[in-house]
């Protein structure tokens, strides 16, 4: 299966789920994730919000507010269409559409870090498989955003996602980053790709 239809055949997996199933499993990642060193030393993590079928990381968002950790949110660049800010989030931030209809902060460079500097990236996907492999939505954002890390051990980039979600192997490209692990509602996986110790 190419990657265009397994991305189709994937988010449809995950869309079908109830909104009681959604609550749930948003639940379960929260429960794995406060369990790993990689969360619980990390002080400034990049989170997302929730769309189509994603697993929401809002309760996450609140239990990292509560341990004084620091959260940022990817915005899209006014002028660079390709390029992605990542920007704090608090509870007064005010978010409107962007133009893929998803809510994001309004662009604020003074108070957006470099990537480099985020310990922690908890990112969504479409698909993934135990050695590193995620697949996006198809725009590469993150792709570009962290191929730095690549030669570099931080950030730790962790995908979010439901069980449903899991296949034998994502068809990578020379571009894509692979992911040190992610985290369902089920389990931990860490991936073949060397944690940061």
């Amino acid at each position: 299966m190419d990657r265009k239809a397994l991305r189709s055949a994937l988010r449809g997996r995950r869309r079908a789920l109830s909104e009681f199933q959604q609550k749930q499993a948003a639940v379960g990642v929260l429960k794995q994730l406060k369990q790993l060193p990689e969360f619980s030393r990390s002080q400034k993590l990049a989170v997302y919000l929730a769309n189509d079928g994603e697993i929401s990381p809002e309760c996450i968002v609140r239990h990292a507010w509560n341990e004084g950790k620091s959260c940022y949110l990817p915005v899209l660049d006014n002028h660079d269409k390709t390029k992605m800010h990542f920007q704090r989030y608090t509870s007064e931030t005010v978010l409107l559409p962007n133009r893929f209809n998803i809510p994001e902060p309004i662009l604020d460079l003074s108070l957006c870090i470099p990537a480099t500097e985020l310990d922690l990236v908890l990112m969504p996907l479409t698909a993934f498989d135990v050695s590193g492999g995620r697949l996006g939505m198809g725009g590469g954002f993150y792709d570009r955003a962290f191929s730095f890390v690549k030669t570099a051990t931080k950030p730790v980039l962790m995908g979010l996602a439901h069980e449903c979600q899991k296949i034998e192997s994502v068809p990578m490209a020379d571009w894509d980053v692979l992911i040190s692990g992610v985290v369902t509602e089920d389990k931990a996986y860490k991936a073949l790709k060397q944690l940061p110790k």
